[in-house]
Order: C-alpha cells, then sequence, then structure tokens
C-alpha cells in the first residue's frame, strides 16, 4: 500500500466481513466432495490451513483496500474474518503454531510498507518472484508480539508446522539456491534438508511429523540448469515443471513421487500416511496449462485419482487429522473473473 503509515499490529485485529459459508453443489465426477460451502467472497484468498483444534482458518487475502496479500483468520462458517498482519508489504504461508496461542507467517514489509512490485512473467514465460525482503515471524493470534525468526539477507518464506508445533520447515535462498530448512519453533537450530541444484520448497510435515511432503523442480540439462540460474539471479523462478518428492524428517530418503512434467504443487498428506493430495495443470498441458484440479496419489506413485474438475483453478488443500474436511481454494462460484475463495467440504 502506498503511502500507509506504521500500523501496530494489535490495532489490526479488526473485523473486516460479516458474510457466512454459502452452500453450493459439487461439480460433476467429484464424488468425495460433500456438503460444500464457499467461505470468502471476492479478491484472491488462497492457503488457509487449519488451527488445533480445527475451529478457525488462517489464510492470505488480497482484498478491499490492501493492494497485495496480508494474513487473515476466519472461524469455519466463515464469520469473523480478522486482519493479523500488519498491512505492510506483502506476506505469505500463514500457519498456527499448534499448542501455542502464536502463529506463523512470511512478510516483506521490513523492506518497506508498500507492496514490492508484482512479477508474473519474464521473457514470456509465467514466474514466480522470490522477494529477497520475505522474512519468517510469529506474532501472537491477534496480531501482536511480532517476532522476526530469520535476519538473513535473501529470500525466506513458504514456512510450515509439525503437528507438536515443535519444527519449522521452510525455503530459503541463505546458500544460493532454492534449499528446504528445518528449524525449532523459536528460529534456532537451523538445518539444511536438500542439496541438489534447482528449486525445493512448498514442503508440509506428515501427520505424525516423520515425514516431509515437497515441490521440487531439478534441471536436467545444462540448458535447463543455466535458465534456471539465470532466473534466480533475477529473484525469480519458473514453475512450469515441479514434481512432489518425500523425505524423511531429517532429509533422509528423498524419493521422488510423480514425474508427470507438469506444475504440481501445494501437496499435503492424508492422515493416513499413505495417500498425498495435491494441484496440478497436468491433464491441461496441451491447452495451455491454465487449469488445475486438485489429484490424490499414493506414496509410491501409484493409484492417481482426480478429485476436483473446476474449469479454472483448485488447488491448496488441507485435511482435518481426522481426515474427514477438506479445506481448499477455487475460482469456482466466482462473482467475477480472478476471484479466488476458500472452500470446506465433508471429504469421503
Amino acid at each position: 500500500m502506498k503511502n500507509t503509515k506504521l500500523i501496530l499490529p494489535i490495532l489490526t485485529f479488526v473485523c473486516i466481513s460479516n458474510v457466512f459459508a454459502q452452500k453450493i453443489k459439487p461439480l460433476e465426477n467429484e464424488v468425495h466432495l460433500k456438503n460444500i460451502k464457499q467461505l470468502t467472497f471476492g479478491g484472491e484468498n488462497a492457503e488457509a490451513y487449519f488451527n488445533q483444534d480445527e475451529t478457525k482458518l488462517i489464510f492470505q487475502s488480497k482484498r478491499d483496500e490492501f493492494e497485495c496479500d496480508q494474513i487473515f483468520s476466519m472461524n469455519l462458517d466463515g464469520s469473523d474474518t480478522k486482519l493479523i498482519s500488519t498491512g505492510k508489504g506483502r506476506t505469505t504461508c500463514s500457519y498456527y503454531i499448534y499448542g501455542t496461542d502464536r502463529i506463523l507467517y512470511s512478510s516483506t514489509h521490513l523492506g518497506g510498507d508498500d507492496c514490492p512490485p508484482s512479477v508474473m512473467f519474464e521473457s514470456g514465460k509465467y514466474v514466480w518472484p522470490l522477494y529477497p525482503s520475505y522474512d519468517i515471524f510469529t506474532a501472537k493470534e491477534d496480531g501482536s508480539d511480532l517476532q522476526r525468526l530469520t535476519k538473513n539477507d535473501g529470500y525466506d518464506a513458504e514456512a510450515t508446522l509439525s503437528t507438536d508445533g515443535k519444527k519449522i520447515v521452510f525455503t530459503s535462498m541463505r546458500d544460493g539456491d532454492l534449499e528446504i530448512y528445518t528449524m525449532d519453533s523459536d528460529g534456532s537450530n537451523v538445518k539444511r534438508l536438500t542439496k541438489t541444484d534447482g528449486y525445493d520448497g512448498g514442503a508440509f510435515f506428515s501427520d505424525d511429523g516423520t515425514k516431509i511432503i515437497y515441490r521440487a523442480y531439478h534441471p536436467q540439462t545444462d540448458e535447463e540448469l543455466k535458465l534456471y540460474k539465470e532466473l534466480l539471479a533475477k529473484d525469480l523462478v519458473q514453475p512450469s515443471k515441479m514434481e512432489l518428492w518425500l523425505m524423511d524428517s531429517d532429509g533422509s530418503n528423498k524419493k521422488q513421487i510423480t514425474n508427470f512434467g507438469a506444475a504440481s504443487f501445494g501437496p499435503f498428506m492424508h492422515p493416513d500416511g499413505n495417500r498425498v493430495i495435491f494441484c496440478s495443470n497436468l491433464h491441461s498441458q496441451e491447452t495451455g496449462g491454465r487449469n488445475f484440479d486438485l489429484f490424490m496419489i499414493n506414496l509410491d506413485g501409484t493409484n492417481l485419482e482426480q478429485i476436483t474438475h473446476n474449469e479454472t483453478f483448485d488447488g491448496f488443500p488441507m485435511f482435518t487429522r481426522d481426515g474427514k474436511k477438506l479445506v481448499f481454494a477455487s475460482n469456482r462460484n466466482n462473482a467475477k473473473r480472478g476471484e479466488t475463495n476458500v472452500f470446506i467440504c465433508d471429504f469421503e
């Protein structure tokens, strides 16, 4: 936001919306989705994740007067939506720290009050910007007592938590490449888990904390590696080809799960420990790759199943710990083109 004065987090904890959930019908062939409810209405809303007792969601949203994503919370019926982050800079990847009254998110606000410039294309290719001003923070659930965990030059973001609240897994450029690290919830005891040239990120712990599921792009030719490094020097990455990988929580026993040659991301393990749900455009490669759906696959790469059948975008899934409810983001049922909203449903 331009010309914005300092807003203390405690003062930003205000009610934004009183719109409650609206029930919608699943699309044809969405046999696993029951009682779908739309929780947000307008703007760009994504990455909604449950708190420990599964009564609230924390999510990022670009809405109202905010020119780029800020962090909000809401009840499971979409009520009591509140701004948590500072209202400055750009934020991403928020999460509740289980066992505490604190939350986790990444923000660029120390690099300036304004939104960093949006970059979506480089030489005609779709790219993700890697803002060097991103750092990882914790705060109380009302946004107060903001504490910085990472203090390195370069990108630190994509942070999520183990279910015991003790370990954070995140992506960082601190060693010159996009790698996955873990640290304790207070920012101490940082450990690097990946060491392959290319992008490794978007990681989540399994429910029991023994495994980490993540997305990765590892260039296979000299030409691909050259392009990757050229974009990285501009703080950009091209996400057109990302596969799902699995590793133990100490970084050992890495295993590639998918080999689609598509953009697969947002993986979240089913609580049964045997399957992963994720977002991919694998069925729209021949038509430009713009249609993303949710899929499930076994951890050994077998039994691929398409879960959603929306013609635009479905992504960022998360299960409740009993696997009976699913929250996700989607372009379905939009009032205006380009809107992304949060939905919750029973999963069978």
